[in-house]
């Protein structure tokens, strides 16, 4: 069993009166013009940073955002406005860093008073970032006594901020912040030794893109929910015809492996019987019922039936553990949304543990306004998949307990 991750309340803080700590967040928000659209992550980072500030610390916050080239400003993926907004949520302070690996930057740490927190620049103006350097790591850290990771969105990678500068200091020195603890004791812990019966629902558009957790939950799993463009591979290895749906013919030989081992270890896998079709992917397409697991050629599925929905919903509400990663069908269209929000409104009904694995599972819990009537929605995409697959995250690896 994997040793637990060092937490705030495993920090020392009795010799330091104002102890410096280098706070990793996921502040990656987006932002269009200067505004933000979601600032659901710039709220999650809260807790942890009040926290720090009741033990007087001096916070060295950073984080990333977008994509920029990695060859210095760009000022279409500035911080800046994150930081003016997490001041007004903090009501403090926040002074932007725009050369914190420049000399100087120390006597900015230095200076601080009471009431302020420093926000770095965007890492990723920097290439060193995503490149894992020890060297740019070093200078993220060197003014700093303590480490703390609230990025859980960015765990799955080892960016220099996430692995690198963690090592920089000593274990009993570093930990996880409020949002990573909390990500961790749903994505992990739960499914330890969950009580049964377990439904993992998973949908999107790629079996390629979700091989690993398929086969990881055909030995934990009771039920396995398959939906969104996926189905239709795995339907159409059942032999069902899918008209025009999306078919990963390449993953057929996988898909008949899921079967097996499904079938090996007695778990149930529900398949959609019935289809809300259009003649092409769009918008404005006019859906097309078709109440046979069978699709007409000339029509491609784009989300569940109603008889689908129904099926599903009653194994969801009878389950005690849930994780649901990946929509029904193209829930951006209105018209195709139905069978996401069937599954929505299923977890909000459950009396189990209801975990949404992140991606557009939680886009579309948020859509429905249901994300607060479930017990947890993973802020990662891709880290809460590789956690829930079972693989050592870089940055929990270096937070674990030796």
């Amino acid at each position: 069993m994997a040793k637990r991750i060092r937490t705030l309340e495993d920090l020392d803080f009795s010799s330091n009166t104002q102890p410096v700590v280098l706070l990793r967040l996921d502040l990656n928000v987006p932002i269009k013009k200067g505004k933000i659209s979601d600032e659901t992550r710039i709220k999650a980072a809260l807790p942890t940073i009040k926290w720090l500030l009741e033990k007087n610390a001096k916070i060295i916050a950073c984080s990333h955002l977008g994509r920029p080239k990695g060859i210095g400003f760009e000022e279409e993926f500035s911080i800046a406005p994150v930081g003016t907004r997490l001041a007004e949520l903090l009501n403090l302070e926040v002074v932007l860093a725009h050369d914190f690996v420049e000399d100087g930057f120390g006597k900015i740490v230095y200076d601080l008073k009471p009431g302020q927190i420093i926000l770095l620049e965007n890492l990723r103006f920097h290439k060193e970032e995503q490149a894992g350097n020890e060297n740019f790591a070093n200078k993220l850290a060197q003014y700093a006594e303590f480490y703390v990771n609230d990025a859980f969105g960015t765990c799955h990678r080892a960016d220099a901020s996430i692995y690198a500068a963690a090592e920089c200091f000593p274990l009993e020195k570093r930990a996880a912040g409020f949002l990573v603890a909390k990500e961790m004791q749903f994505l992990e812990d739960a499914f330890r030794a969950p009580k049964a019966p377990v439904t993992a629902i998973f949908g999107g558009s790629k079996v390629s893109d979700k091989i690993e957790i398929l086969r990881k939950f055909t030995t934990i799993a009771n039920n396995m929910i398959i939906g969104g463009a996926m189905a239709y591979t795995f339907l159409k290895c059942k032999g069902k015809n899918v008209g025009k749906s999306r078919v990963e013919e390449d993953k057929l030989a996988l898909v008949e492996e899921i079967f097996k081992a499904a079938e090996k270890r007695n778990v149930k896998i529900y398949l959609p019987e019935d289809h809300l079709c259009g003649s092409e992917f769009s918008e404005n397409v006019t859906p097309v019922v078709v109440n046979s697991a069978d699709i007409p050629d000339g029509l491609m599925g784009l989300d569940i039936g109603e008889h689908s929905a129904k099926v599903f919903k009653n194994v969801i509400e009878n389950s005690k553990v849930v994780v649901w990663n990946g929509p029904m069908g193209v829930f951006e269209f209105e018209a195709f949304a139905k069978g996401t929000k069937a599954v929505a409104e299923a977890m909000s009904h459950c009396e189990g543990t209801t975990i949404v694995g992140g991606g557009d599972s939680a886009a579309a819990i948020v859509k429905f306004n249901l994300q607060d009537k479930v017990t947890h929605v993973s802020t990662g995409g891709g880290a809460s998949m590789e956690l829930l697959e079972g693989k050592e995250l870089p940055g929990i690896k270096v937070l674990r307990m030796k």
